[in-house]
């Protein structure tokens, strides 16, 4: 294999273990809207990652086959949940809402890199549609993308409000965790017990990840 192939293979598969924490305007977003945080999430990491997860398939092709790829892509994140899950699950109700975001972060970009394994346009718009699809929080990514047409119509308002107070942030928080853990079904229960959040946090994390990824796997590779 030529060095600079290798060396791009080597660099791909370090890239992929890094990412950025969610941005704070995606914060501002949804704290003044916690009941469209996964509409949000959706559209800021389409954003984010669908440049990523192009250049990734583009440094990490070379020699693998779109399913080896889209298998890399998923124990890698999954790895990310976890770990994720362990760090900021010891804080129970304190730290729920942020480890909730965070996680459906990691999750989009998952999602974005397993579709870009198996020659999806990681920036097609359908692409956060799809997401949400396979989260089940919308029947069809058609009637997904519906609500993100919808959701960014409001964004240039959300924009600009002025940014929230330290203690509004604080009570937005937990009803942001209530709000995600209830459209996110149970897979999130025992998360604002604190301590016993931190290794639950982890196990759940890396499950729900996993499930997640086992379905964008069947999607995307269909013929």
């Amino acid at each position: 294999m030529p060095a600079r192939v290798l060396s791009a293979g080597v660099e791909a598969a370090t890239q992929i273990e890094h990412i950025e924490r969610p941005p704070k305007r995606l914060w501002d977003r949804i704290l003044a809207e916690p009941d469209r945080a996964p509409e949000y999430i959706a559209l800021a990491a389409a954003e984010r990652f669908g440049p990523q997860a192009a250049e990734w398939v583009r440094a990490a092709g070379a020699g693998h086959t779109p399913a080896e790829l889209a298998q890399m892509a998923l124990k890698k994140h999954v790895r990310l949940a976890r770990l994720e899950g362990g760090a900021l699950g010891v804080g129970g109700a304190i730290t729920a809402a942020p480890d909730l975001v965070a996680l459906l972060w990691i999750q989009s970009r998952m999602v974005f890199f397993i579709a870009a394994a198996y020659g999806y346009d990681p920036q097609h718009p359908m692409r956060p549609a799809e997401y949400l699809a396979l989260q089940g929080l919308y029947e069809t990514p058609a009637e997904a993308r519906e609500a993100l047409d919808g959701v960014g119509k409001r964004m240039a308002q959300a924009m600009t409000e002025q940014a929230l107070s330290n203690r509004r942030s604080n009570a937005l928080h937990l009803k942001l965790a209530k709000y995600i853990a209830k459209r996110m079904a149970r897979r999130y229960a025992g998360r604002l017990i604190p301590f016993i959040g931190a290794p639950l946090g982890a196990i759940q994390n890396g499950s729900a990840t996993k499930q997640l990824g086992d379905l964008a796997l069947s999607y995307y590779a269909r013929p």
